[in-house]
């Protein structure tokens, strides 16, 4: 029987230590964690499973959702939970493990809660940076730096010293290594973020050579691991939240918030705001972002100034040398914008674009013969009159 719950457990081990080869560290231990409880169950519950072809979602799968649902967790972790099993039982069937498939549908997650964006109020963001350029240590400056990017707290833990990188002309932008959905990303920076980031190598120089023994390539010191590190930056800002006055509690992930919707309030666009925050689908881009009455007051009025002109037509910005407007003049811009669009093609890879665009130029070209037969016609109608 030992041999047999070993084997089984085994067969879970090795399939999470080759996920290893592809996932965080700390996304790996939520695997194995789930391993643990899920087998741990199992033995309890069915003493007599001993390998992965007696597994049925009922009764082993389900009597461990029930076995959820009976401990203090929230919906959050017991969906965490399921989707780290799902995956560990779809891999193993992929690789050949006899298991039976859909252990585990959709309808079986519990529902996630709602949760609303929570951004500091103007009034204690601007304390709060204030308190924290009075601090000015390595953590306030890290802070800093979550606030100015938008950047998650993981992400700011594992920047590389030489994490600032010039883009173009007088343009720099903040690398962020793989993060929380395994991919990079350029931040845009401004003198202040650039500023902060030269800030924390001068406070890092000064830092005894014992602290930074395993912080070798890293822009953050870390003397007792990454998770130290985080809790002492969660640490920091609570403080630092409490001396400025808030009257809330401040976690890091409010800062990204504030960013978020900030940027919004600015003018970005959602799609850019996805892209700056590191997401991939924008529903959560949306979770991210507030509208307060303010912001609602601001848009109605502006749509009423709108409605004052519902009629206005748009004019059209033409170089100085564009002929006036009649049908000759009107076939010439087309001939150019052709000619223009042409060049454009050719300078693409992407054979699907390339298409989109032959095909819209034949509709251009089909605009203009029509043009040449209007202005043929009125030319006979004028010659016979």
């Amino acid at each position: 029987m030992t041999r047999g719950r070993t084997s089984l457990e085994q067969i879970f081990e090795t399939q999470i230590q080759t996920l290893a080869l592809t996932l965080r560290p700390s996304t790996v231990y939520n695997y194995r964690t789930t391993a643990r409880h899920f087998l741990a169950y199992l033995r309890t519950a069915f003493p007599q499973l001993r390998r992965p072809s007696q597994l049925r979602r009922d009764p082993h799968v389900l009597g461990w959702f029930r076995w959820l649902s009976e401990q203090p967790l929230s919906n959050k972790t017991r969906s965490d939970y399921l989707f780290c099993l799902r995956r560990l039982l779809d891999d193993l069937a992929f690789n050949g493990h006899p298991v039976q498939p859909d252990f585990i549908c959709r309808e079986d997650f519990p529902p996630q809660p709602r949760y609303l964006p929570r951004p500091l109020s103007l009034q204690e963001d601007q304390l709060l940076q204030q308190e924290l350029h009075r601090t000015d240590d390595l953590y306030a400056n890290a802070l800093l730096l979550i606030r100015a990017t938008g950047i998650r707290l993981g992400e700011c833990r594992d920047l590389p010293m030489d994490c600032l990188r010039q883009v173009g002309t007088d343009l720099w932008a903040l690398h962020v290594p793989l993060g929380k959905l395994h991919t990079e990303r350029l931040i845009p920076t401004d003198s202040e973020v650039r500023r902060i980031v030269e800030r924390i190598l001068i406070l890092r120089s000064s830092v005894p050579l014992t602290r930074l023994a395993k912080s070798q390539g890293f822009l953050l010191p870390r003397s007792g691991g990454c998770y130290a590190l985080v809790a002492a930056l969660r640490s920091a800002l609570a403080q630092a939240a409490k001396r400025a006055g808030c009257s809330t509690h401040v976690t890091p992930h409010r800062l990204r918030h504030t960013f978020a919707t900030e940027m919004l309030r600015l003018g970005i666009s959602l799609f850019a705001l996805m892209k700056l925050l590191g997401h991939k689908d924008i529903r959560m881009t949306l979770r991210y972002v507030e509208v307060t009455q303010q912001d609602l007051q601001r848009e109605f009025h502006q749509a009423r100034q709108n409605a004052a002109h519902p009629h206005r037509l748009p004019t059209l910005a033409l170089p100085k040398d564009t002929p006036s407007a009649g049908l000759p003049g009107i076939r010439q811009a087309l001939g150019a914008t052709r000619h223009l669009l042409e060049m454009y093609r050719r300078q693409l890879t992407d054979e699907k674009i390339r298409r989109k665009l032959q095909r819209l130029d034949k509709r251009l070209l089909t605009v203009a013969s029509e043009l040449q037969r209007i202005h043929t016609q009125k030319t006979e109608e004028t010659l016979a009159s």
